[in-house]
C-alpha cells in the first residue's frame, strides 16, 4: 500500500492534487500527462492509480472539492435563522469570495470540464444543480413573501448572477484594486438590486 504522508507530512491525495491543479493551470488538462503529475507530487504512479484511478479523477477532484467547500456553505447560509434577504447577500458574497479563493481550480474546470467522461460530466452536472437549486430556492423564498420582486424569473436571476461568478477567472487578478471580498459585496449588491420591488 502507497505511503499516505510525505516527508513534509502532507497527505499523499493533497500533494498530487496540487500537483495536478498547477500543472492543469499551467500546460493545459489536455497537454499535462500522468508522468509528469507524479513526478511533481513526488509519488509513483501506483499511488495517483490508488488514490484517484485516472487523470479524469484528479479533473473531477478538482472541482469537487470547491464544490463541496460552496455547498456545505451554502447550506449553513441558507438554513439560518435570518431575514432571506441577509441569507441570499450572504450566499451571493460567499461564492464570489469562495471561487477567488480557487481561482486556478475553478479556471481549469471551465476549461477542461469537457475532457471528463460522460459519467463524470453528468456527476459534476448533478452536483452543481444541487448548488443552483439551494440558491434559486432562496431568491423563490424571497419573491413568494414580497420581499423580492417577482418581475424577472428565479431562474434567470440566477443565471445572471452565476454567470459574473463563471467570468471571474477571465478578469480577477489577485494584485488587482479589489480584495475578494468587495468584488463579492459590489456583485452580491447589484444581484438584490435586480430583486428589489
Amino acid at each position: 500500500m502507497p505511503r499516505t504522508t510525505d516527508s513534509d507530512g502532507t497527505p499523499v491525495p493533497q500533494r498530487l492534487l496540487a500537483a495536478a491543479t498547477r500543472l492543469f493551470a499551467e500546460q493545459g488538462y489536455d497537454r499535462t500527462s500522468v508522468q509528469e503529475i507524479v513526478e511533481a507530487a513526488g509519488v509513483t504512479k501506483g499511488a495517483l492509480y490508488h488514490y484517484f484511478g485516472s487523470k479524469d479523477d484528479l479533473l473531477h477532484e478538482v472541482y469537487g472539492r470547491v464544490l463541496r467547500i460552496q455547498q456545505e456553505r451554502l447550506d449553513a447560509v441558507a438554513g439560518a435563522d435570518e431575514p432571506v434577504e441577509k441569507r441570499l447577500r450572504a450566499a451571493a458574497a460567499d461564492v464570489v469570495v469562495t471561487t477567488i479563493d480557487n481561482l486556478d481550480d475553478a479556471m481549469i474546470f471551465w476549461r477542461s470540464m469537457h475532457h471528463l467522461s460522460p459519467e463524470k460530466n453528468k456527476q459534476v452536472r448533478a452536483e452543481r444543480r444541487r448548488y443552483h437549486e439551494r440558491f434559486r430556492a432562496l431568491v423563490e423564498e424571497g419573491q413568494q413573501s414580497g420581499v423580492f420582486s417577482k418581475t424577472t424569473p428565479a431562474d434567470l436571476v440566477v443565471d445572471y448572477h452565476f454567470g459574473s461568478v463563471h467570468h471571474l477567472s477571465t478578469w480577477y487578478r489577485p494584485e488587482g484594486p479589489m480584495s475578494p471580498q468587495q468584488v463579492a459585496d459590489h456583485l452580491a449588491d447589484l444581484l438584490l438590486r435586480a430583486l428589489r420591488p
